[in-house]
């Protein structure tokens, strides 16, 4: 009989693509062939349209190797940003680590409700102060800073983890003058008042953590997802001291799906919302009400 064994050193592109993308579907990865390219040129330091233009190319077995330790991450369904330890968001790149929350395009809501608020506002030159509560990667901060040249910020975070991701990705963006960064916990430790207030906080359900997709459960840090029993556990602590940070601005925090009205309802009963009761929601790319801001004035 003849020997038909494929050694490792023969395997090619176009057969690695195949192989990988067979294994993705079997463990139930959506865009299973998007992320074999992704994991597939990330590992061979090539582009995608590199991957596909020749798949005739012979992998040597230690690049084989390396694709394979990959595909096997991503089978285990840790996410391809993980795996690349890095996430695109707004148009910018950011690293993140098992410290940090993925940043996903849900949240990039509260960007535009931020910048919406602020043209409203005729704030865009203004040198505004920015507090990102719970910053992670930074990627909401630093992304505002970003986009608004006058601003400066504060992004918090209690893993100190976490907050060296956050630097190094302000450091690559070069905006380092205009970020700081400061380990603390909801608002116990802040200091002087903000224009604008932004959180991505836990907003999960405890009972709903189980359910979520693996990508999800097993490699987001839990912190950043437990909401507690109702989700709004760490609302109610940025409530209780929101008025003495914010007295003449904006609040914009994201929420869950379903979250948005008794996030509304939490603001209004505390009086978060000033004299005027002013509450916006946003819309995330799904039409679901990703943002609840509220106005507070002097």
């Amino acid at each position: 009989m003849r020997d038909v064994t494929v050694t490792v050193a023969q395997l090619t592109l176009g057969g690695a693509l195949q192989q990988a993308t067979a294994d993705l579907r079997r463990a139930g990865v959506e865009g299973a062939g998007d992320d074999a390219r992704r994991l597939l040129a990330a590992a061979l330091g090539l582009s995608t349209a590199q991957i596909l233009a020749r798949p005739e190319r012979t992998l040597s077995p230690e690049e084989a190797e390396s694709v394979g330790r990959s595909v096997a991450r991503r089978v285990a369904r840790e996410p391809v940003s993980r795996i690349l330890g890095v996430r695109d968001f707004y148009g910018r790149s950011f690293a993140i680590s098992p410290a940090t929350l993925d940043p996903r395009p849900d949240s990039e809501t509260l960007i535009a409700a931020v910048l919406e608020l602020a043209a409203a506002e005729g704030w865009l030159a203004r040198p505004l102060r920015l507090l990102d509560v719970g910053t992670g990667s930074g990627c909401l901060l630093l992304t505002l800073l970003a986009e608004l040249p006058g601003a400066a910020g504060v992004g918090t975070d209690t893993s100190v983890a976490a907050l060296n991701v956050a630097r190094a990705n302000a450091q690559r963006l070069g905006l380092t003058d205009r970020a700081q960064w400061l380990a603390a916990d909801a608002l116990e430790a802040i200091r002087g008042e903000f224009d604008i207030l932004i959180s991505n906080p836990p907003y999960i359900p405890t009972r709903d953590i189980a359910g979520l997709d693996p990508e999800v459960r097993l490699y987001d840090p839990p912190s950043a997802l437990d909401g507690g029993a109702d989700g709004l556990r760490f609302f109610h602590r940025l409530l209780a001291r929101m008025r003495h940070v914010v007295v003449d601005g904006w609040t914009v925090l994201e929420v869950g799906h379903d979250q948005a009205d008794a996030a509304a309802a939490l603001l209004s009963s505390t009086g978060s919302a000033g004299s005027t009761g002013n509450i916006r929601f946003y819309r995330d790319v799904a039409g679901k009400r990703r943002c609840v801001a509220t106005g507070s004035r002097i």
